[in-house]
């Protein structure tokens, strides 16, 4: 390995690209784990077999869903022991854990992730958070905080509010900012009479959850994500990506970007250098699409490089938070989580390895033709000599010798959860 990583240096060093360098910035750079996909969107406060619902669906029925949250912090833990880098874990609010009796998600308290604050203190990791919209008998409707009935957008006002308090507990225990994310999936199947007023209660919903001044911004970082289409709001989403964008520059809070909530054919790495000069951060929630917005695994394509490269060529790593978001129950969901994180990771290292001076150079030179040319060639690069050489200085598997160790894994811990998937 040393040896074919030393030729490979000596290559990228012709154009001025220190490896050594790049290796230890991609190591550096945070990834959060989503804990969803280990149990396919289930949560904790659902009975088993029970799927998510309200625009959210995991299709396939591998075996051994993790179904309490021990069990999904042992995969969890797992996949990081195959992972390089600093990895963080994402919650859901309905992965709260009940110590006594369970209560509704507007009354939610930091008590209620208690396991999960413990467990990564010991892990030396930290939390991210996300309010939960769907999956509850009020939001059955089609609408949350949008919704035309006082009752139901006061309650889930409530949550949003409950939440922001838990993401802050979690900033505390952890001494870093907890990133938590707003996703709604409001909005009607078929053409609407009224795109109006939804939006309206939207934007006050979201005044009166961010008007809560017990919350420090400085601690909690607020990010709202829009979407284009859901399972049941295919012809009208409230919180469209225009409406996202200008509440969230209007109201000085983050912007979340899902690489699958755009048009089919639409990709979301032009947008980055459309959005941060003028908002506060972005968060990129790292998916795959296809054909529609079915997060499947995240593997290292070009739509993953593209968006590493533009945050890369823009020099805004500070700005910019990657998170994961897929779910894929047709297969091992531990490997899901390597397989999505190490290419998550290696697209980092790849943009860090671009001769972004050359490239620019040679554009303002007006030599297109040598921008182009060498942008094809770098693809070809022993970017593969690199990558096995940041694994192991951060001490994880290199190559393909991860694969037994997450099929012993399963073998010997996930074959055991009798009990069905779905």
């Amino acid at each position: 390995m040393d040896q074919a990583y030393q030729l490979a240096k000596q290559r990228y060093a012709t154009w001025g690209i220190d490896t050594d360098a790049a290796i230890l910035q991609a190591l550096n750079i945070p990834v959060s784990l989503h804990c969803w996909q280990a149990d396919d969107n289930v949560g904790f406060e659902r009975r088993a077999g029970e799927v998510a619902g309200g625009g959210i669906l995991a299709t396939g029925n591998h075996p051994g869903r993790a179904r309490t949250g021990d069990e999904m912090r042992a995969d969890l833990a797992t996949a990081m022991s195959l992972i390089p880098g600093i990895t963080r874990v994402n919650l859901h609010s309905y992965y709260a854990e009940f110590a006594g009796p369970a209560v509704d998600r507007d009354q939610l308290t930091p008590a209620h992730f208690e396991k999960w604050m413990v467990w990564a203190a010991e892990r030396k990791i930290a939390l991210d958070f996300n309010a939960s919209f769907h999956a509850h008998p009020l939001a059955e409707s089609g609408y949350t905080l949008s919704s035309a009935d006082e009752k139901v957008r006061q309650f889930w006002i409530r949550h949003a509010r409950a939440a922001r308090q838990i993401a802050q507990a979690m900033a505390i225990r952890q001494g870093s900012p907890c990133h938590i994310n707003f996703w709604i999936p409001d909005g009607a199947k078929d053409l609407p009479s009224d795109r109006w007023s939804p939006r309206t209660r939207l934007a006050q919903s979201y005044d009166a959850i961010f008007a809560d001044e017990s919350i420090d911004s400085t601690r909690c970082l607020d990010f709202v994500e829009s979407k284009l289409f859901g399972i049941g709001s295919e012809e009208y989403v409230v919180g469209s990506a225009e409406f996202y964008t200008n509440y969230a520059l209007s109201r000085k809070i983050g912007l979340c970007m899902d690489m699958g909530h755009y048009h089919p054919t639409e990709t979301i790495h032009d947008k980055i250098s459309g959005h941060l000069p003028f908002q506060r951060k972005l968060l990129l929630h790292v998916s795959r699409p296809l054909r529609w917005d079915s997060d499947h695994v995240v593997i290292f394509n070009d739509d993953l490089r593209s968006i590493f490269l533009e945050v890369a060529r823009g020099q805004a790593w500070d700005r910019t938070v990657f998170a994961l978001d897929f779910f894929d129950a047709s297969l091992n969901r531990v490997a899901a989580y390597v397989i999505g994180t190490r290419a998550t990771r290696k697209a980092a290292l790849y943009a860090l390895l671009d001769p972004t001076a050359q490239l620019r150079a040679a554009e303002q030179a007006g030599n297109h033709a040598r921008k182009l040319a060498l942008m094809d060639e770098m693809k070809t690069m022993p970017f593969g000599a690199v990558w096995d050489m940041l694994c192991a200085r951060a001490s994880v598997p290199a190559g393909t010798d991860w694969i037994d160790k997450m099929e012993q894994y399963e073998q010997l811990i996930v074959a055991q959860r009798t009990a069905p998937a779905r």
